[in-house]
């Protein structure tokens, strides 16, 4: 198959399928799992956990960009 004629056929999926294959194809350019990449996940799952117990409160993405500029721009 042709690439152009594969992703003529790929955007044709729904949005679900075309996240799934945009995903996985970026997973099969990094195959090796890094040291950092593991501590990540372990972040992201304690955090998870403490948002799902009221321990912490979630910042909105736009408040967190919003301060990062602030910091790069005094």
């Amino acid at each position: 198959m042709k690439t152009h004629n594969l992703i003529k056929e790929a955007m044709s999926l729904p949005i679900e399928d075309r996240t799934m294959l945009i995903d996985s194809l970026i997973k099969s350019l990094n195959t090796t799992k890094s040291d950092v990449e593991d501590k990540w996940i372990s972040i992201a799952k304690k955090r998870l956990t403490e948002i799902k117990a009221s321990k912490i409160k979630p910042v909105p993405g736009n408040i967190v960009f919003n301060n990062i500029l602030e910091r790069f721009n005094k």
